[in-house]
């Protein structure tokens, strides 16, 4: 059976008309349309549902959701939205954008004025300082009017996929404090799940938005590579960095591409087929996440999508030649502080420094071959499907040190390419359906299709 969101507002208030004000401190919207909706109907204001949204904030056992959080700041911020003038643009009818006092965390990874920017780690919490401007990225939440609750955990450096910290605690699910969110995105998927955020800001370079997402029953939207404007954000690796979100609901997702968009988006395309890993690449899989493989597969033909299988044994090098142009760059960004660092991530930056320039090169090229060769796939099928990790579950307090390895042989295919993908949530992991470069849009409209059709099963 497919995934099922469960609605609270909507099963405990499915008779609200409109005639009474709304009160998100009670009562919480789990979709961005539905608070949107009360918002343009001025059921309820920006400061109603930020007060919902903190009074939720660090919900998990860990209570470190955020890495730096000010409830008098955020509250300031939704009476700054609430002041923001009408504009002609927006799909609400009142002259908003998608975004407008909607809750929304950001990983910590992104500048805001005022606040230090940790990249997980004390050393640079401590010695950054608080910054002097605002991210790009922030920049544009706020002017959206958009509602910022705080800047979010992360697995140091954002260089791994568990969501273990040792300077700021790992981070474990709001609800169940033995199973960790995944990462890099830890704390941006706990403030989606505990809602203290109805969308958050995350990044994904091997599959840091996308395996969160599937751990934490989430939906995970990767924009294409180069999306967005990287100015006060930290990179890990200049090649494979991009922006995205998580959130709940696959409805919502058509109203999170324009973040990252700079220019008018693309003409929408009409999906006819895609393509699924045959049972050869699913060789590790949980028997449970191959079984919603299969039927996520049936979602999408139902939506009258052909479906093909496709031998995908060549992607084995992906991970190879992704984790060594990833250690190389982040080994040159971190130079002079690896002693500061977990071991683990201590030894992959060692390891990237002492990667020479031939060897960099014989790995680009073998990147830009690889790339081609999917380029190609999606030129013959326009989509692919197969599951964001093959696990769905990382205990805490496990021993994790091979899922790395495991779980990017599932992801770093879609990365090399430079792809957006999203993540659809399943009952049991998340299945990640990727499209050519720059057709977020169409994907995000694709996905919510599916979340439309789920919704009518019910």
């Amino acid at each position: 059976m497919p995934h099922r969101t469960v609605h609270a507002w909507r099963e405990t208030n499915a008779g609200w008309s409109g005639s009474r004000t709304y009160n998100p401190v009670m009562e919480f919207p789990p979709t961005i349309r539905e608070a949107r909706a009360l918002l343009a109907a001025g059921a309820t204001t920006p400061g109603l549902i930020a007060e919902a949204a903190l009074a939720r904030a660090n919900g998990n056992a860990g209570k470190n959701t955020y890495l730096w959080r000010d409830p008098q700041w955020t509250t300031k911020e939704a009476a700054n939205a609430s002041a923001l003038a009408a504009t002609p643009l927006g799909l609400f009818g009142d002259g908003r954008s998608n975004l407008w006092g909607i809750p929304v965390s950001v990983k910590d990874l992104f500048d805001l004025a005022g606040t230090p920017t940790s990249c997980g780690v004390e050393l640079y919490r401590v010695s950054n300082g608080a910054a002097a401007n605002d991210s790009w990225l922030v920049e544009r939440l706020r002017r959206s009017g958009a509602v910022i609750t705080g800047k979010t955990h992360l697995h140091p450096l954002a260089f791994g996929i568990t969501g273990e910290n040792p300077d700021f605690g790992d981070c474990v699910q709001p609800g169940d404090a033995d199973a960790l969110t995944g990462g890099s995105s830890s704390g941006a998927a706990a403030s989606v799940l505990e809602g203290s955020a109805l969308a958050a800001i995350g990044t994904d370079t091997g599959g840091s938005i996308r395996l969160p997402a599937a751990l934490c029953s989430l939906v995970g939207y990767r924009a294409s590579i180069g999306r967005g404007d990287w100015r006060g954000g930290a990179h890990l690796s200049q090649t494979f960095d991009t922006m995205g979100w998580l959130f709940r609901d696959l409805e919502d997702a058509p109203l999170l591409a324009e973040t990252f968009a700079q220019s008018e988006p693309p003409e929408i395309r009409e999906y006819t087929r895609f393509a699924v890993v045959d049972e050869g690449f699913l060789d590790d899989c949980d028997p449970a996440v191959a079984e919603n493989l299969r039927s996520v597969t049936a979602e999408l033909q139902a939506l009258g999508l052909r479906s093909s299988k496709i031998d995908v044994s060549w992607w084995r090098p992906s991970f190879e030649i992704y984790a060594a142009i990833q250690a190389r760059e982040a080994a040159e960004i971190h130079a002079g502080n690896y002693a500061h660092f977990p071991p683990a991530i201590r030894e992959r930056l060692e390891w990237g420094a002492g990667i020479n320039d031939a060897e960099l090169r014989v790995r680009r090229e073998q990147h830009e071959e690889f790339s081609a060769r999917i380029d190609a796939l999606l030129g013959e099928h326009q989509l692919l499907l197969l599951p964001a990790s093959p696990v769905a579950r990382l205990t805490a307090g496990g021993d994790h040190s091979r899922a790395r390895k495991q779980i990017l042989r599932y992801t770093t295919p879609f990365s090399l390419g430079g792809y957006p993908v999203v993540t659809i949530p399943c009952t049991v992991g998340g299945m990640q359906l990727a499209a050519s470069r720059e057709e977020d849009e169409s994907l995000l409209k694709l996905a919510a299709r599916v979340g439309a059709q789920r919704a009518a099963a019910f």
